[in-house]
């Protein structure tokens, strides 16, 4: 499980570069991926003391599968997920935001709902650890914290919502987009 762990942050850090340099490219990542831009950098164990000493041995590779899902899945999303990140950030014009906090906090928000294997909490920890190691800013951390936390706050009270309405709904209810119970009739 450990090893699982150190893959997926090794996959969200190459997300988020990949997203941060997307749009300092003024390029769609598909872009970028498509045209063979984006290779991961692994730094390799050293073979002899001597390595050890030195700079140590790189490995180029192809990014991995969760990656592609991180990094396409915010592609897809981006407009949602920009609105979600405005509302939580009082005071905060999305534009105003140094561009790898953008990043950071569009791959967890996409992680956050559309990633049902990965628990809240463990996703806003590794934004919050994206962000002390990549941050625009000294506040970077506290500031994707914060709204990562109101996130999951709205997050859950929509969820509460959720389910208090299902809950309350007749027996043989539809639930429209609208959010709105239409009740089905058998033999109508």
């Amino acid at each position: 499980m450990a090893s699982r762990k150190h893959e997926r942050t090794r996959d969200r850090i190459s997300a988020v570069q990949v997203l941060y340099t997307s749009e300092l490219q003024g390029k769609a990542p598909s872009e970028l991926l498509d045209g063979g831009l984006c290779l991961v950098a692994r730094e390799l164990a050293p073979e002899s003391e001597d390595e050890a000493r030195t700079f140590g041995r790189i490995e180029e590779g192809a990014l991995t599968d969760y990656a592609l899902v991180l990094i396409k899945g915010v592609q897809a999303h981006q407009g949602a997920i920009d609105e979600v990140i405005a509302e939580a950030s009082e005071n905060w014009a999305l534009s105003r935001m140094p561009i790898v906090d953008r990043s950071i906090l569009r791959l967890a928000v996409f992680e956050m709902e559309h990633c049902d294997d990965v628990p809240v909490s463990v996703t806003i920890n590794e934004a919050v650890e994206l962000a002390k190691g990549f941050g625009g800013e000294d506040d970077s951390p506290r500031f994707v914290n914060g709204v990562l936390g109101r996130i999951a706050r709205q997050m859950e009270e929509r969820g509460a919502l959720a389910a208090s309405a299902s809950a309350d709904e007749p027996a043989g209810a539809l639930v429209g987009a609208s959010g709105a119970a239409a009740v089905v009739q058998a033999g109508v």
